[in-house]
């Protein structure tokens, strides 16, 4: 029996180490975010897609912002979701070519990113550090991104959670604008568990650049070697990390034994959607970025990010890009790229190398058509979602066109996809070639699509005509503000 004297010692000693592993668990590397946060709370609050939330952007001098936007550089404010209120939060404008591009039009509807724990060590809302709002950016539908991310999910892909909200500055009316996980902290432990990996972002430093390293080629053990991958890790990492995801590159460059670094049915199941929406501003295109890439215990799997150019609208950056709809809607899955990009991309080209892969690849196509397009779930998602969003899209202040082209562009994608449905039924089947040289030999084997205007999606034209409403919308909050 322990004696009384030693139980006020014993009491205190305890109560020291309970603080002490508290205050390690909070600020110890990943496990920042703070631990009375239920960290998947999230996903019910803003995150709850039957309706639509709201967001109001609290900020001194919005015009400012909006006029040093393309800087990228965060600044401090208040944000009220659904109604409550969280102080001293991240903000900046996020984008590439949508950054730049809204920039050089003169217009103010950009992109943003909401960081949580910026400016106070583990902040996070309900456990999440990190999200963004979508601007739409030539995306007249409003639901590219959204659908993208429902058919990842649909085929177990570990992908963000999306909804919409309507945004305010300082209670004055700005849009409506799609909400995304970012794939950070909260993401890694909602998908993964605790003991999750590590995460990149893979990005080229310059577009003429050979970019080897984001195009997940092999190089050599160096570690410097691979400043697109190990510059954009979203955590912090050692040596350890940087020679596991390099050993699984040496692996995957050999092709052999490639499960042991390849999370090979993963990766399969996304490039079936990702081949399927003919995505062209990613791993597989001319740029090969816009996707994470996500490491464990020397695995790598594969992850999706952004698609408001998805559905064969991308064409920036190319010579000749191809818009006759005949080619973009029959566009062949085995070779989902013209060879030169496709000999540089070894994560699917090694893949597909394989028998084995090569047709499991194809039972995961046939598996997206029967059982997310073919019985009416695509439809359904895609009506559902138009009819919620519609009414906010119809008095957007800053929206990037008419309400009548929101609606032509939400019929123009349900005929692509449901087209697109139609001409990868017929490749499974041998009707239509699944090659890109198959397709030249046989010109005239496609779904007719001569009726399909991509640029009903988004184009230019729509950045110029946008112009006006969002000087509107900006003068009357400078007018508020005044």
């Amino acid at each position: 029996m322990i004696k009384h004297k030693y139980i006020d010692f014993i009491c205190i000693i305890a109560a020291l180490l309970a603080a002490a592993l508290t205050v390690l668990l909070m600020f110890n590397g990943k496990n920042s975010i703070v631990e009375s946060a239920n960290t998947s709370e999230y996903a019910n609050k803003l995150f709850d897609n039957t309706r639509v939330h709201t967001i109001d952007i609290q900020i001194e001098d919005w015009a400012s912002f909006i006029e040093n936007a393309e800087n990228e550089e965060y600044i401090s404010c208040s944000v009220e979701i659904d109604g409550e209120a969280f102080h001293q939060v991240g903000l900046r404008a996020k984008g590439n070519n949508s950054l730049r591009l809204t920039k050089e039009y003169g217009l103010a509807r950009y992109s943003l990113k909401f960081e949580f724990d910026q400016y106070l060590d583990g902040g996070n809302y309900y456990g999440l550090d990190k999200f963004s709002l979508d601007a739409s950016f030539q995306d007249n539908s409003y639901l590219k991104t959204y659908m993208v991310y429902d058919m990842m999910s649909y085929m177990e892909v570990p992908a963000p959670l999306c909804s919409y909200v309507w945004v305010t500055i300082n209670g004055s009316e700005w849009g409506l604008f799609l909400a995304v996980e970012e794939p950070e902290e909260a993401f890694a432990l909602r998908n993964f568990g605790d003991e999750y990996g590590e995460l990149y972002k893979p990005d080229y430093r310059s577009l003429n650049a050979e970019n080897a390293d984001i195009a997940l080629k092999y190089i050599d053990d160096d570690p410097g070697s691979y400043p697109g991958i190990f510059d954009n890790a979203k955590f912090k990492i050692t040596r350890a990390d940087q020679e596991r995801l390099i050993q699984a590159l040496k692996v995957l460059s050999t092709n052999e034994n490639i499960e042991s670094a390849i999370d090979v049915d993963e990766v399969l199941r996304y490039f079936t959607v990702q081949v399927f929406v003919m995505n062209w501003d990613s791993y597989l295109g001319y740029t090969g970025h816009n996707y994470f890439l996500y490491e464990q215990d020397g695995v790598l799997s594969i992850l999706p990010w952004d698609y408001n150019l998805a559905f064969g609208t991308y064409a920036l950056g190319m010579t000749n890009p191809i818009k006759d709809p005949n080619i973009l809607i029959n566009y062949p899955i085995d070779t989902p790229a013209e060879g030169s990009v496709m000999l540089n991309r070894p994560l699917y080209h090694n893949l597909m190398k394989h028998q084995e892969y090569f047709s499991r690849y194809h039972t995961y196509f046939e598996l997206l058509l029967s059982e997310y397009f073919e019985n009416g779930r695509f439809e359904t998602t895609l009506r559902r979602t138009e009819q919620l969003i519609s009414p906010y899209v119809k008095k957007d202040p800053t929206a990037f066109c008419s309400f009548t082209d929101h609606q032509v562009a939400v019929d123009t994608l349900e005929q692509v996809c449901l087209l697109r449905a139609q001409s990868i039924r017929s490749q499974l089947e041998g009707e239509i070639p699944s090659t890109i040289r198959g397709q030249a030999e046989q010109p005239k084997a496609k779904v007719d699509a001569s009726m399909i205007h991509l640029e009903e999606l988004g184009d230019f034209d729509d950045l110029r005509t946008s112009k006006k409403r969002q000087e509107a919308a900006l003068n009357q909050i400078n007018k508020q503000e005044a």
